[in-house]
């Protein structure tokens, strides 16, 4: 039934409710099965009423998911504008209740896996998440270049810097269960001397 359809339809319900009331309120009374009887009736009435405002309900035009995509390189096209390491913290979704941010995906799919995990026995902390530009050049400059032995990407180029990955807390027992589980979530383990970063990745967005 169409929404103009369901709304004439209340409409009607809703004018034959208030006759039967006026009717009923004028009515001299009645013996006690008569009254039953109107009663039933108009709880009949409420009933299609009720009805009727269930099916508007449901046949109202559902919220479009939102769709996200990817460049060549891997970035989030809405992101790739602004710079790696450059992104508004408006552009960048909030992972659960901490004060850490990433692409929308990549926090709502690590809060998933955090909830998920917890309820499992397991803990998972973070330690950090999308990483600005300043950061990322006093991070390289405190722990050296990864490329030259160090533990940094070089600014500019961290996948932290695009919002696409997080550095976790992770016991051996989290380790072992981010090991075989954080794909499902779309996150990979893929800096070899850094069992704590985990990057987003996902199949599809």
């Amino acid at each position: 039934m169409g929404i103009e359809a369901v709304n004439n339809r209340i409409a009607d319900i809703q004018s034959r409710i208030i006759a039967l009331q006026t009717q009923q309120a004028t009515r001299p009374t009645a013996a006690s099965g008569s009254t039953a009887t109107t009663s039933a009736s108009g709880a009949s009435f409420a009933s299609a009423l009720a009805d009727a405002v269930g099916a508007q309900s449901t046949t109202a035009p559902a919220a479009a998911a939102k769709s996200y995509t990817l460049n060549g390189k891997g970035i989030p096209t809405e992101l790739a504008a602004y710079g790696n390491g450059k992104i508004p913290a408006t552009a960048l979704e909030q992972v659960g209740g901490t004060r850490h941010r990433l692409w929308a995906p990549a926090a709502e799919s690590l809060t998933r896996m955090i909830a998920d995990a917890k309820a499992q026995g397991v803990k998972i902390g973070i330690t950090d998440s999308y990483r600005p530009y300043a950061e990322q050049v006093d991070l390289a400059r405190r722990k050296g270049l990864y490329s030259q032995g160090g533990l940094a990407a070089k600014p500019g180029t961290s996948e932290h810097g695009w919002g696409m990955a997080t550095d976790l807390d992770l016991n051996t027992k989290a380790q072992a269960w981010m090991r075989a589980n954080a794909e499902k979530y779309g996150f990979v383990e893929n800096v070899p001397r850094e069992p704590w970063h985990w990057a987003y990745k996902p199949k599809s967005v």
